[in-house]
């Protein structure tokens, strides 16, 4: 407990683990998407709306509570977060007794708590520790590849070695929930940095027109999409492009990200917060590029290891900077670029989906495409059936297996190779804006009094 009657440590470790449960939610949710495919009969593109639900109740949240979070109290908002992934896991285990609209509606609900959280700890770690912002939001944001991880492993070994079923899988983030929720129930939490140092809100509020802010936040939305949107498709993509499990990938590079995350403060220091950016887009534009042409593990290793680093300090360096350039836009500004990072992360979960499908079909013989597109879509239920008739030792049904693997591989690989073009086009303003720092001295955060 420290003098301002909170006690730090136990409120950054809570909401480590708090956002350990938002991460265990996107990477169960991408393993077992090809499975909610044939449980409700659902296309690529409708399965890319199901990431679209889990998505947008993020910036929905962030955006409703974000500003307030000082006026509702960062501990009551924590509390409903909890609730949210609880309830939410229950409903969408429940939902295919009630249709594919009760499978999007719980989605929303654990993209609401995951939202909440975001809401709260951006604000709440830049409260704690204002010297080290982006060295502490990138520790803090390690736990999202960690979480990564810890549900990516999840997943799989039950899958694996249990033979679990979707719904044993998803209930394992309630774990976490729990933990998190029982640890910061009676805690006390600290006022903003912004409304301790007197800022009002409308001072606050008025930051977004700054022409540097509006900058970042275009910036934020493609890392953003940079970073999610791939790791929406990686477990089907990769299991159609490769032919192992996708899921497998998305925990090494979460590795990458977790490991090269709690050393953020050294390596920021060196090639300062935007000269890293910089760096880090040129790696992601090389890593899926390169992914779009892995169709063999070795590749596909290379690949995702080029763009695991290239991903790793986007999402808490470009929080970081806001917080350090701008500190009297507060909450608010955090909570914004939270949000637009979300929504652009959502809107390119439909649209990679819609790739996905298009190109798949492009690829498909007259002959196969009858079989498996009904109604201009791409259904995963037609293709079960297809393999099913293979696997029963028909020839024909074997043949068109094969155009139907080819097909998901040129499909899979073109999501990544669009995708490629936003980190390539973050190279040049990255760049751009580490030579206007240097041209003025270099990079230097601005304490929340102006100086």
């Amino acid at each position: 407990m420290n003098g301002a009657g909170y006690n730090a440590q136990k409120l950054f470790i809570a909401s480590c683990i708090a956002l350990v449960t938002t991460a265990m939610a996107f990477s169960i949710r991408a393993d077992i998407l090809k499975e909610l495919g044939t449980t409700f009969d659902i296309s690529h593109e409708q399965q890319g709306l199901v990431n679209l639900m889990g998505i947008w109740g993020f910036p929905i949240a962030i955006l409703l509570v974000g500003p307030l979070v000082n006026t509702i109290g960062m501990g009551r908002l924590l509390k409903l977060a909890c609730l949210g992934h609880i309830l939410g896991i229950v409903f969408t285990i429940l939902s295919p007794n009630y249709g594919f609209v009760a499978l999007l509606a719980s989605t929303l609900l654990v993209g609401l708590a995951n939202g909440t959280v975001e809401a709260v700890i951006n604000p709440l770690a830049a409260t704690m520790y204002p010297n080290e912002k982006t060295h502490k939001l990138n520790v803090l944001h390690a736990w999202w590849p960690g979480g990564l991880i810890i549900g990516g492993l999840v997943t799989f070994a039950l899958a694996q070695f249990f033979n679990a079923p979707w719904q044993v899988r998803l209930g394992m983030i309630i774990v976490p929930a729990l933990i998190y929720g029982a640890m910061i129930w009676t805690e006390h939490f600290p006022p903003t940095e912004r409304a301790a140092s007197g800022v009002s809100m409308g001072e606050m509020f008025m930051q977004i027109l700054r022409p540097g802010v509006l900058l970042l936040i275009l910036c934020m939305c493609m890392t953003a999409i940079t970073e999610l949107g791939p790791d929406q498709w990686v477990g089907s993509v990769l299991t159609d492009t490769v032919g192992i499990r996708g899921i497998l990938f998305l925990v090494y590079t979460s590795g990458l990200m977790f490991v090269l995350r709690l050393v953020a403060g050294p390596v920021a220091r060196v090639f300062t917060p935007i000269g890293l950016l910089a760096i880090c887009a040129a790696f992601a534009a090389v890593g899926l590029y390169m992914l779009s042409y892995a169709f063999e593990a070795g590749m596909a290793f290379l690949a995702a290891t080029i763009f695991g680093i290239g991903k790793a300090y986007f999402w808490p360096t470009m929080l970081g900077v806001v917080s350090e350039r701008y500190p009297r836009g507060g909450e608010f500004l955090l909570a914004v670029m939270g949000a637009a990072g979300m929504i652009a992360a959502g809107v390119a979960g439909p649209s990679m989906g819609r790739i996905y499908d298009e190109y798949t079909i492009r690829n498909l013989t007259p002959e196969v495409r009858q079989i498996v597109v009904v109604d201009g879509r791409y259904s995963p239920e037609k293709a079960a059936e297809l393999r099913q008739q293979a696997e029963a030792g028909d020839p024909t049904a074997q043949e068109q297996v094969k155009v139907l693997d080819q097909a998901l591989r040129e499909g899979a690989a073109m999501t990544f190779r669009v995708v490629a073009i936003l980190p390539a086009i973050l190279v040049v303003l990255f760049g751009a804006q580490f030579l206007y720092y240097r041209a003025r001295g270099g990079y230097r955060p601005v304490s929340i009094d102006g100086h």
